[in-house]
């Protein structure tokens, strides 16, 4: 699995001063599937690189980096994501493409001891039932969207709690949607890396440590391991899970939540007795199964101390 969600190249810029520093960053950013340069500031830096990277993270005051991209703006699709960290590495700020790699690039700046100051709206609403911007969605399943003006609505939606969860369609069909409906097209991985899926179902208020557990066990049982898996699906019932959305960040991965007639669509072989308490199909193995690309399952429905049930699919 790629973990760069999104973000495969990155320019650390930073004045001479400051270069041991960038090296730091850089190489906390960089490794085998991200390329993270660093650069020595100069006064075009930024154009001279602008359409090069998908992230510039920029180790200087906020005020210089502003006036230098301003001009360099066009379309927030387009646009690279724009980060300044103070030299002093107690803050990381995502100034443009939060939702684009920039807050993410943040979060994993928090390795070294910056704080992420994320300002956007879904992520520091005071709503507890805000729900995840379609862009974070999209990076999760690795999909690009196809309808990014009907983002303003449906990331509105979101951050009132009340966009629902993603609803898969299989072709070949005809979809008609107004201009408030986000189509999510998923990409296509490379050839020979396929990465899987994990289902979970869990007991409300189930601890992140054990979800991880029953995650690595499950996988230990196929040939694949943590950075194999694209993301973690489950139910909708389950949004807002905090142990489970704990124990995803761990494994740097995004949580996907679908909705029961999805569920239903690609419900699995293993009985389960969740349709006769809350009307649905077995967690694990239908989200699994609708998470995955090929829709096939690699492990049945594991169960761990009667908390957490797993599934893993391709």
């Amino acid at each position: 699995m790629s973990d760069t969600n999104g973000v495969e190249s990155v320019a650390v810029v930073a004045f001479d001063r400051n270069q041991d520093i960038a090296g730091e960053i850089a190489d906390e950013l960089g490794g085998s599937e991200r390329e993270a340069d660093v650069l020595e500031y100069h006064a075009d830096v930024f154009t001279d690189g602008w359409g090069a990277f998908d992230c510039f993270v920029a180790v200087m005051a906020s005020g210089i980096a502003i006036r230098k991209v301003a001009g360099l703006l066009d379309d927030k699709w387009s646009d690279p994501a724009v980060v300044v960290v103070d030299a002093g590495m107690t803050w990381a700020i995502p100034l443009v493409g939060g939702h684009h790699g920039g807050n993410r690039i943040a979060s994993e700046l928090a390795a070294l001891g910056a704080t992420p100051a994320v300002t956007t709206a879904t992520e520091t609403t005071g709503n507890p039932d805000a729900e995840p911007a379609v862009e974070t969605r999209a990076g999760a399943l690795n999909a690009r969207i196809v309808t990014p003006d009907s983002t303003v609505a449906t990331n509105s939606a979101a951050l009132a709690g009340e966009l629902g969860p993603v609803v898969r369609i299989d072709g070949p069909r005809a979809v008609l949607v107004d201009d408030e409906v986000t189509v999510l097209e998923r990409g296509t991985r490379a050839a020979g890396n396929d990465g899987v899926v994990i289902g979970t179902g869990c007991v409300s208020g189930a601890g992140a440590e054990a979800l991880l557990d029953a995650w690595r066990d499950a996988l230990d049982r196929t040939t694949h391991g943590p950075g194999d898996v694209e993301f973690v699906a489950t139910g909708a019932l389950k949004e807002g899970e905090e142990g489970l959305y704990e124990a995803a960040a761990e494994f740097g991965i995004g949580v996907v939540t679908f909705d029961r007639e999805t569920l239903f669509d690609h419900e699995g072989p293993t009985p389960s007795k969740s349709r006769e308490l809350v009307g649905w199909p077995g967690i694990a193995e239908s989200s699994a199964i609708a998470g995955g690309r090929e829709g096939e399952l690699l492990l049945e429905k594991t169960s761990y101390g009667g908390e957490i049930t797993v599934a893993i699919a391709r």
